[in-house]
């Protein structure tokens, strides 16, 4: 009887997250969307912007692999998302020299600018939402 209880406990618990998570990232899109951008999008210019993937001293460079390690993304969708971003002006794509099959990603100065106009409004969303619980 109790690891039942406990079992129903974790279950509303990861349940209460999953909760958090969806209503949080519908108000990111929300609040981002009349500037072009969604929750996903975002997160990939401040993964670059921050340094958090840089697998180099280049500065916003980052190879999308490692990318790929940060966000919640099947490849397929990164690399359509990096696309989108692409063809918005926001970053841009290389091949990496050492390994043909790797690909660079830098933001342009547009891709810096905007991720520096919507950081405050998606760090909003997230003090509101975390709070709320």
């Amino acid at each position: 009887m109790a690891a039942n209880t406990a079992g129903l406990r974790l279950e509303d618990q990861w349940r209460d997250i999953l909760s958090v998570h969806a209503r949080t990232m519908c108000e990111i899109d929300r609040v981002l969307h009349p500037h072009g951008l969604g929750a996903s999008d975002f997160e990939v210019l401040d993964i670059l912007a921050s340094g958090m993937a840089a697998a180099t001293a280049a500065g916003d460079l980052c190879r999308v692999q490692n990318i790929a390690e940060k966000v919640h993304l099947s490849q397929s969708a990164l690399s359509r998302l990096i696309g989108r971003l692409e063809k918005d002006g926001l970053v841009e794509r290389s091949v990496c020299a050492e390994d043909r099959r790797g690909v660079w990603v830098t933001l342009t100065d547009k891709g810096r600018d905007l991720h520096t106009e919507v950081l405050p409004l998606q760090r909003d969303v997230l003090s509101r939402m975390l709070q709320q619980g």
